[in-house]
């Protein structure tokens, strides 16, 4: 009988080249799938809602394969936490109906990108966060935010070079906001149904450029409707971004292991 797997997996991007197989180099889905081949006993493809690109992290990246093995939903989820190395976690392990895929039944996804916005670095930040140390003018900064919130042309914030049928996408909210745990942690969060590779972080590197007076909120606009990527500053560092959430409906769950639904928290 073949039983569809779905995993809810944390991880410290910076030793990897991404979530998705390369051609070198170690790589999150290459480690799940080589670990799962192990204890399986068999082949395993892992797909998951989306590809995280080198040194970005995930709190809540979702991922599932499909096996004929009758090995519990425990003994997978010890095996995987068990061989996985400590910068990766799964955290919960289900079986779901067979017609569940992370991509396509994913509702919305969130994003968060750190800024460290202080004179002096923070070397326990520094795998987390863009390090800016003059001061940004986070006012001007939220003034570009309804330009990218709802249905957008996002051509401009894309990967260049990408061949994608559409660049059209929606985002459902928008904000930049103060940590309240961390003094000079600038938190830009945003949630959507689908981003292009690299957009999130463009936006944030052109968002940046505002706040440090080099662009003015009309500029950045005037970027958004241009649609070209030649116009965009380049794009923020990875380290700063993490996949905060990824929502589903409500589907026919099988088994969980742990038997609580969980969740991670993170600043």
């Amino acid at each position: 009988m073949v039983r569809n797997i779905r995993l809810f997996i944390a991880y410290d991007g910076t030793n990897y080249l991404g979530f998705q197989i390369q051609p070198k180099g170690p790589t999150i889905q290459g480690l799940l799938q080589e670990i799962l081949t192990q204890v399986l006993g068999h082949k395993v493809k892992v797909r998951s809602a989306g590809r995280t690109d080198a040194g970005v992290h995930a709190l809540c990246q979702v991922a599932h394969f499909l096996t004929t093995s009758d090995k519990s939903l425990e003994t997978i989820y010890r095996a995987l936490n068990g061989l996985l190395p400590r910068d990766i976690s799964v955290w919960q392990v289900e079986e779901v109906d067979l017609k569940f895929h992370p991509q396509r039944d994913a509702l919305w996804k969130t994003y968060q990108y750190y800024i460290y916005n202080n004179p002096e670095r923070n070397p326990l930040l520094r795998l987390y966060s863009w390090w800016i140390p003059e001061k940004l003018d986070v006012e001007a900064m939220r003034a570009c935010l309804p330009e990218i919130s709802g249905t957008r042309d996002f051509a401009s914030f894309r990967k260049a070079g990408t061949d994608i049928k559409t660049t059209v996408r929606t985002m459902y909210a928008v904000d930049l906001k103060w940590s309240p745990a961390i003094e000079g942690l600038l938190i830009f969060e945003i949630t959507g149904k689908g981003f292009l590779r690299y957009m999130v972080r463009n936006l944030v590197g052109a968002l940046v450029e505002v706040g440090r007076g080099r662009l003015t909120v009309s500029e950045f606009k005037e970027i958004m409707e241009a649609r070209d990527r030649r116009l965009a500053p380049p794009p923020a560092p990875p380290q700063g971004l993490i996949l905060k959430h990824i929502e589903y409906k409500e589907i026919e769950v099988l088994g969980r292991y742990p038997q609580e639904r969980r969740t991670l928290v993170y600043f």
